[in-house]
């Protein structure tokens, strides 16, 4: 059997077309004939089924050890399909720090279909299985389903798929698991009790910042059955150019993934000494037999960091000319943004902040460049920043003497 680096470049074939060529062919057809009335075509309607799309699927169920893959148009639509398998009244425990459009699928548009949420710290295993068993004394029946990622967007805590899976399936609840921060490469969801594994493509396995997708996974078929009603149904499939895109992309997940981590660590390390930086979140400063114990065979490269007081964000943000300041993450190219303002934007104040996610927080995405590129585009940024502060403050004193 292939090992993980050769099933990225050459996934599973679909076996649909004797040419011989080495890519697989995009089929950007919305039809396919019947060879017969009574014939039961393998393709019939591009929204049921595609070769194109077929591969990719086959290539994340292969990837992630599962049953069954499914590609979606987005990450949030294919968080919307594996959402709509579930029933009004059933309740679903969520991580009280997820991506902000998660929250608001959960909280803004399925509590208005019946759902009903419960939110949970999935870092502490006790609150997590006080959650997930309800009371049934006081009609509180035990969740469906508990909902949270790999590793958290921003704050890049660490959840520990297996300790919350034991926990889970003791009352026959689904374990729903976003992976997109972290990747097959770096973790097997499935392999540690997960049921449904989700990515966002559009990050790291497409990585290029040229293609929005989503991914979906199944441990069983029975479940893999309701996600398939979903995605035929509800259609939002991904189309077939944009399936050879992240195909493209995870061929070189392994080698871009690497650069990212390496890159990530050392550019924590500078955050983690410099005088304007509070706080700095990455996974990696912390030991490494941590992140295997919960399952991960790296940190990632996302990290985020927190201004000291009297220095605004937003000048730091503004002054960067290699960082772009744009939302998303996994890509080539290095992106910084104010997840308050921006990736975050859904939660009120008041629950980001309850969560930790303050307005000085500053998330980076990094990329493959060099790295000493990358820290010098930190520091003069936090140089123009520092200066602005001193700006304001002599400014400060001056109106307090004339006063």
């Amino acid at each position: 059997m292939a090992r993980f680096n050769t099933q990225l470049v050459h996934g599973e074939p679909v076996n649909d077309n004797d040419t011989r060529a080495v890519n697989p062919p995009i089929y950007k057809s919305s039809t396919f004939a019947f060879e017969s009335v009574d014939a039961m075509p393998r393709w019939d309607y591009a929204r049921s089924g595609n070769p194109t799309r077929e591969y990719l699927e086959r290539q994340i169920a292969q990837l992630e050890h599962s049953t069954r893959g499914f590609a979606f148009a987005s990450g949030l639509a294919a968080i919307h399909a594996v959402l709509s398998i579930f029933q009004p009244g059933d309740r679903i425990v969520a991580g009280d720090n997820v991506y902000g459009g998660s929250y608001s699928q959960l909280n803004e548009h399925f509590n208005r279909w019946g759902l009903e949420v419960t939110s949970a710290d999935t870092r502490v295993l006790e609150d997590v299985e006080r959650a997930v068993a309800g009371d049934p004394k006081r009609g509180i029946q035990p969740a469906k389903a508990v909902y949270f990622e790999t590793v958290t967007n921003p704050l890049l805590k660490v959840n520990d798929v297996h300790a919350i899976a034991e926990i889970a399936h003791r009352y026959g609840t689904i374990v729903i698991v976003d992976n997109t921060f972290v990747t097959p490469y770096l973790q097997n969801p499935l392999d540690l009790g997960a049921d449904i594994v989700l990515h966002s493509a559009t990050k790291y396995l497409a990585g290029h910042s040229d293609v929005i997708a989503g991914l979906v996974v199944v441990k069983d078929e029975q479940i893999g059955q309701r996600v398939y009603f979903a995605q035929n149904r509800l259609g939002g499939v991904l189309a077939p150019v944009e399936c050879d895109s992240v195909r493209k992309g995870i061929q070189t997940l392994a080698l871009r993934l690497e650069r990212q981590q390496e890159n990530a660590a050392d550019v924590a390390k500078y955050l983690l000494a410099h005088p304007l930086v509070k706080k700095v979140y990455y996974p990696g400063l912390t030991d490494g037999e941590d992140l295997a114990a919960k399952g991960l065979r790296g940190a990632g490269g996302v990290l985020s960091f927190e201004v000291v007081d009297g220095i605004d964000p937003v000048d730091v943000l503004d002054n960067l000319r290699l960082f772009r300041l744009a939302v998303s993450l996994g890509a080539v190219e290095s992106l910084a943004e104010l997840p308050c303002r921006m990736a975050h934007f859904e939660l009120p104040r008041e629950e980001r902040l309850r969560v930790g996610i303050t307005d000085e927080l500053i998330r980076l995405a990094i990329g493959i460049e060099d790295v000493a590129d990358l820290k010098e585009d930190l520091g003069q940024a936090f140089e123009k920043a520092s200066e602005k502060h001193s700006d304001k403050w002599n400014d400060a004193i001056t109106e307090d003497a004339l006063a």
